[in-house]
C-alpha cells in the first residue's frame, strides 16, 4: 500500500505541471497546485493516498532540500555597497534614489513587518483566538521566498531594482522567522540545548566555507559524469549541517538553509545549480507540497466552527502584517508598483509549513490550529500572485535607453548614429567644426562646441553615458580623451584611430583599460577580405533592414533550450555562439547555454526585444 501511495504521489508530480501548462493556468504556483492536489488525493476528498512512514520520510527530505535550495537563491552581492561602483551616468540618473537603494529599503519594509507581526499577534492572544504570542509572530513574519522568485523570475525582475527590493524583503522573510523559530524550539522545546551551543552552526559552516573554498577552482578538471563531485558536496554539506543542527538542539530546515548558504558563498557554477534544482525540484520537493495537502484533512478541520473562523481572521492576519511594506516602496517605486510588491510579499508557505511542522512535534498547537494557518497560507499564494501579475508594470528607470554620444560629427560617424537612433539607443554627438554643425545639426542631434579638452567634454555632460565614441579625426586628441573618459568611469569607449603610428604607440595601453580601437584602412582590409570569403556580406551589410547583433545570455528563461525551440527562432539566424572563449558553429539542435555569446542576424524592429528579452539578468 505505501508503494501504490508513493506512485500516485509521483503520478501527480508528473501531471500537473503539463496540466497547467495545457490549461495555461500561468497565474498560481506550481507549488500551490500540488498541495490542492494532495488535498484531493488525500482524505478530505477521494482518500487514494495515505502518508506512511516511507513518504513521511521522503517529506522531511523535500523540505530539508527546499530549504537548501533557499539559502542557495539568496544573492549576497545586493548587500555590498555598491555606490563606488556606479558610474557617473549611473550617478546622475540615480540623483534622487541613491538613499533608496534595495537594501536600505527591504530593511525599512521588514522592519515594519515585524512591527505588525508583533501587533497582530498580540491582538490574536488577547482575543483568545491563539495563544502563543511568539509563535505567531513568527508566523505573521514569514514570506514565501520560493514563490516570490517564481513571480519575479516570470516577470524578468531579478536585475532590476524593484525586483532586488521585493527579493531581499523576501529573504529577510525567510531568514529571520528561520532564526526566530530556531530560538523559539530551543526555549520551550524539551529537548533543546543551551543557546550559546547554536553558534555551533556558524563556526561548523565558517569551517566548511573555508575548507573547500577552492573546490570549484579545479574539480573541472578531474570531474566526470561518474563522479558529480559538485553534487556530492551540497549533499555532503546538507547532511552534516542538518546533522549538527540537530545535535545542539535546533531543527534540521535551519542547517539546511545554512547549507545552501554555504554552498551560495563556494560560487557554484549555472550547471551545478540547476542539476541541484532538477533533483530538489524533479523529485523530493514536489513529494513534500503533495504530502502536505494530504496531510490536510478538512472534512475534520472545516467542521470546527473556531477553525472556521480561524482561516480568514489568519489570512487577513498575513496579508495586514505586510501592509506597511507599501509606504516603504513608495519612496522609490510606482504606486501601483508598491501595491504589487506588496501583495507579493504577502506570499507566505514555505516557512509556515516549516515552522507548522516544528510546532506540531512540539504540541504547541493543535491540528485544528496548524490546518487554519496552512489553509489561509495556502490562500495567500493564490491572491497575492494575481494582484502582483494584474497591478505591475515597468518602472520608468527600466525604460532608459542605451545612451551614445559621438565626438565628432563626420561622414563616418553621422550615418551610424541616423541608423541607431532607429534602435534602442539615446544619440548625442557633439563637435567643434561650425561648418559640420551647419551641414549635419538638421539630420542628427549634435552640439557645438568651442573645443574638445577633457575637462569641457566633463562639464557639458558628453561623459555622462553608456558608450562613448571618440571618431575624431585627430588620433592624438582620441587618446587622450579616451584616457580621461576611462578615468572618469565610462563603461565602453570605442575610439577611431586613423594614424597607425598613433595607434602602435598606444593600443596596448588602451586595450589593458578596456578601451576598444578601429582603424578604417583595417576594416577597409576586413570587408574586403568577407567579400571574397562571402559574397553575400555586402548584400547583408548595405540591408537596411537587417543587422548583425551580439548579445550575452543571461536570462535563464532561454538557457539549456535548442536554438530550434527559441519562441522568436523564426525572426533570427544565429551565426555564431561563443562559449568559453571558443567559437561554435550552431545549428537547429545547438542548445544555449548561460552566458553564451550570441552572434546573430536579425531585423532592426525584432533585434530590440530579442537582445533585451536574452540579457536580461534572471
Amino acid at each position: 500500500m505505501d508503494q501504490v501511495s508513493l506512485v500516485i504521489i509521483l503520478l501527480a508530480a508528473l501531471l500537473i505541471p503539463l496540466i497547467m501548462a495545457k490549461f495555461k493556468i500561468n497565474s498560481l504556483p506550481t507549488a500551490v497546485m500540488e498541495i490542492i492536489i494532495g488535498i484531493i488525493l488525500g482524505p478530505s476528498v477521494f482518500n487514494f493516498v495515505n502518508t506512511s512512514d516511507l513518504i513521511s520520510q521522503l517529506s522531511t527530505i523535500g523540505v530539508i532540500v527546499l530549504l537548501f535550495l533557499s539559502g542557495l537563491e539568496i544573492d549576497f552581492s545586493l548587500f555590498k555597497k555598491r555606490r563606488t561602483e556606479l558610474t557617473p551616468l549611473e550617478q546622475k540618473n540615480a540623483v534622487n534614489t541613491p538613499k533608496y537603494s534595495p537594501v536600505r529599503l527591504s530593511v525599512y519594509a521588514y522592519g515594519t513587518i515585524v512591527v505588525l507581526s508583533l501587533g497582530l499577534a498580540a491582538a490574536f492572544k488577547a482575543s483568545g483566538l491563539f495563544s502563543d504570542f511568539w509563535l505567531a509572530t513568527i508566523l505573521f513574519g514569514t514570506i514565501s521566498l520560493g514563490i516570490v522568485i517564481a513571480a519575479l523570475k516570470e516577470q524578468e525582475l531579478l536585475s532590476k531594482a524593484f525586483g532586488q527590493t521585493v527579493l531581499l524583503i523576501s529573504v529577510f522573510g525567510e531568514l529571520v522567522p528561520m532564526m526566530g523559530l530556531t530560538l523559539y524550539a530551543s526555549v520551550y522545546g524539551s529537548n533543546s540545548q543551551s543557546l550559546w551551543l547554536l553558534l555551533l552552526i556558524l563556526a561548523v559552516a565558517a569551517l566548511l566555507l573555508l575548507r573547500f573554498k577552492p573546490f570549484f577552482r579545479f574539480y573541472q578538471n578531474i570531474n566526470k559524469s561518474t563522479t558529480q563531485l559538485d553534487i556530492r558536496l551540497a549533499f555532503f554539506l546538507i547532511v552534516t549541517m542538518v546533522t549538527v543542527a540537530e545535535s545542539v538542539g535546533a531543527e534540521n530546515i535551519l542547517g539546511a538553509f545554512v547549507a545552501g548558504i554555504v554552498l551560495k558563498l563556494l560560487n557554484p557554477s549555472e550547471t551545478t545549480r540547476e542539476r541541484l534544482d532538477a533533483i530538489g525540484y524533479g523529485f523530493f520537493i514536489p513529494i513534500f507540497f503533495i504530502t502536505t495537502g494530504v496531510d490536510l484533512n478538512l472534512r475534520t478541520l472545516l467542521t470546527s466552527g473556531k477553525t472556521l473562523l480561524l482561516i480568514p481572521l489568519l489570512f487577513l492576519a498575513y496579508m495586514i502584517a505586510k501592509i506597511g511594506g507599501f509606504w516603504i516602496l513608495k519612496l522609490r517605486f510606482k504606486q501601483a508598483n508598491a501595491l504589487a510588491g506588496t501583495a507579493l510579499t504577502a506570499t507566505t508557505m514555505t516557512m509556515v509549513l516549516a515552522v507548522l511542522r516544528v510546532a506540531k512535534s512540539m504540541k504547541t498547537i493543535t491540528t485544528d490550529q496548524s490546518g487554519a494557518f496552512l489553509l489561509a497560507a495556502l490562500l495567500t499564494c493564490i491572491v497575492s500572485p494575481l494582484i502582483f501579475n494584474k497591478l505591475y508594470s515597468a518602472e520608468k528607470e527600466d525604460l532608459v535607453k542605451t545612451s551614445v554620444h559621438f565626438i565628432g560629427a563626420n561622414l563616418s560617424t553621422v550615418p551610424v548614429a541616423q541608423q541607431l537612433r532607429k534602435g534602442w539607443y539615446d544619440v548625442a554627438m557633439y563637435t567643434n567644426h561650425p561648418e559640420n554643425y551647419q551641414t549635419y545639426h538638421a539630420q542628427v542631434p549634435v552640439t557645438l562646441m568651442e573645443n574638445f579638452s577633457a575637462q569641457d567634454l566633463q562639464d557639458h555632460g558628453v561623459f555622462d553615458t553608456d558608450i562613448l565614441i571618440l571618431g575624431h579625426i585627430d588620433a592624438e586628441r582620441n587618446y587622450e580623451l579616451a584616457k580621461a573618459a576611462k578615468n572618469y568611469g565610462v563603461r565602453r569607449i570605442i575610439v577611431r584611430f586613423e594614424d597607425r603610428n598613433v595607434l602602435n604607440e598606444h593600443e596596448d595601453e588602451l586595450r589593458e583599460l578596456g578601451v576598444e580601437v578601429y582603424n578604417t584602412p583595417e576594416a577597409n582590409i576586413t570587408l574586403l577580405r568577407a567579400l571574397i570569403e562571402s559574397p553575400s556580406t555586402l548584400l547583408l551589410l548595405n540591408d537596411t533592414e537587417n543587422s548583425i547583433y551580439e548579445v550575452r545570455v543571461l536570462n535563464h528563461r532561454y538557457t539549456n533550450v535548442q536554438i530550434k525551440n527559441l519562441q522568436f527562432a523564426k525572426d533570427v539566424t544565429i551565426s555564431q555562439v561563443i562559449r568559453n572563449r571558443k567559437l561554435l558553429a550552431p545549428n537547429g539542435n545547438t542548445t544555449i547555454m548561460y552566458g553564451d555569446r550570441l552572434i546573430f542576424t536579425s531585423n532592426k524592429q525584432s533585434a530590440a526585444q530579442i537582445r533585451q528579452a536574452l540579457s536580461t539578468a534572471n
